[in-house]
């Protein structure tokens, strides 16, 4: 069993693939880098990585399947391929209610439970309307974020066991990330999409928020109690991934992990391409 391991995070704009980004351009195309969906053979659905221009009314399946996306324009996944008009598009936060959505979840049941309810256009990050803004406040996003600049971010993910193995330290560093913004980090844990019961995934680590700085770089760390049961405990429900989130309004929500969700005000930008840390088990 490995106590120490190294990752590198993966550029993305997706949580789950329904809604298929949490970004989305002036036109109001979700930005997808992460898994698209397309039709394949016998009339099954590929779902690789991929990144591409994909329309708002897709075809929404039930929670747990996967429907081939209508892709308007297929986009590079090397950034360096990405034409000037791409590199230009500014990002904007999907509408409420969400488009192309189909989980069923309420991300913040305590603080706002109608969530699900609200009605608001999509918005440019940095003309997003923050709650008692004025502008002699000081906002510091003032510039519009670009496809261009969300594809330089860069983390790394360093994840060690505890001595007595009962819980993990994760250590992350990271670059290019948008300048002078609130961040989190999430935990998506095995049960989080699970059609027959999903969980509601949650911080890793309470507070999960940091800053960046004029260069987009920031460091965070969090020890998590027992996050890789044994397979087959009881009530287990490991992390399998972790999402890095840019906070559009700004804010963090204590317990939760955004009040919207899934593009309403988080905006995923790294996460690990697969379910990863199978080789860790920690102890209750």
């Amino acid at each position: 069993m490995g106590h120490v391991r190294d990752y590198e995070l993966s550029l993305t704009t997706q949580g789950p693939t329904y809604p298929p980004s949490e970004v989305m351009d002036q036109h109001g195309n979700f930005i997808v880098i992460g898994r698209v969906n397309r039709a394949g053979d016998a009339g099954r659905t590929r779902s690789e990585w991929g990144a591409a221009l994909v329309a708002a009314d897709s075809p929404v399946p039930p929670f747990g399947e996967n429907h081939p996306y209508t892709i308007v324009k297929e986009l590079p996944l090397d950034p360096a391929a990405l034409s000037r008009e791409d590199r230009d598009r500014v990002l904007h936060t999907l509408p409420l209610p969400l488009p192309c959505a189909n989980y069923p979840m309420v991300f913040a049941p305590e603080q706002c439970p109608g969530a699900d309810r609200t009605r608001r256009p999509s918005h440019p990050f940095h003309q997003v309307p923050i709650p008692d803004l004025r502008p002699e406040d000081g906002p510091k996003l003032t510039s519009p974020v670009t496809l261009g600049q969300w594809v330089t971010a860069q983390g790394r993910l360093e994840v060690a066991l505890t001595p007595d193995e009962r819980a993990a330290r994760f250590f992350f560093e990271f670059d290019a990330l948008i300048p002078n913004s609130v961040y989190t980090i999430m935990s998506l844990r095995e049960r989080d999409l699970d059609p027959a019961g999903p969980t509601r995934p949650g911080p890793l680590g309470v507070p999960n928020v940091f800053v960046t700085d004029d260069s987009g770089r920031a460091t965070y760390q969090a020890v998590m109690p027992n996050p890789f049961p044994a397979p087959g405990t009881p009530g287990a429900n490991r992390i399998v991934n972790i999402v890095v989130l840019f906070m559009s309004y700004q804010q963090n929500y204590g317990g939760a992990i955004g009040w919207f969700g899934l593009g309403g005000d988080i905006h995923a930008q790294l996460k690990l391409r697969q379910p990863a840390f199978q080789e860790f088990t920690t102890l209750p």
